[in-house]
């Protein structure tokens, strides 16, 4: 096995096009596209490519997860809390906890590892 994986996006490979697990519209009409690019080996992480088109979204995360922003900008609000703005070139974090929306105001491509 390698102990490195470059991750890449196979310009021939499908998308899933289905929203997120917890994922709900309630602006726009939002979608979405993810690419599952790599697993670790207990199965334990899944490293991958996202992209939205502008909307909002209520998010259930049961999961925790890091974003490397590559395009785009997002306002992410807590329920209850304070919205955090996310654009290009950022990286965050959302713990497994998290419920809120995320406003995409630009179309989003976002790397991704989260925890299964």
């Amino acid at each position: 096995m390698n102990t490195i994986t470059k991750l890449s996006v196979d310009p021939s490979a499908v998308p899933d096009t289905n929203d997120l697990d917890g994922w709900v519209v309630v602006d726009g009409s939002p979608t979405m596209r993810t690419w599952a690019l790599h697993k670790n080996a207990d199965g334990s992480m899944l490293s991958g490519m996202w992209e939205a088109t502008p909307g909002t979204y209520h998010a259930t995360y049961s999961a925790y997860e890091f974003v490397h922003m590559i395009s785009g900008r997002i306002v992410i609000t807590p329920d209850g809390g304070t919205p955090v703005t996310v654009q290009a070139g950022d990286a965050f974090v959302v713990e497994a906890d998290f419920k809120g929306t995320w406003e995409i105001q630009e179309a989003v491509r976002k790397h991704f590892d989260f925890k299964l």
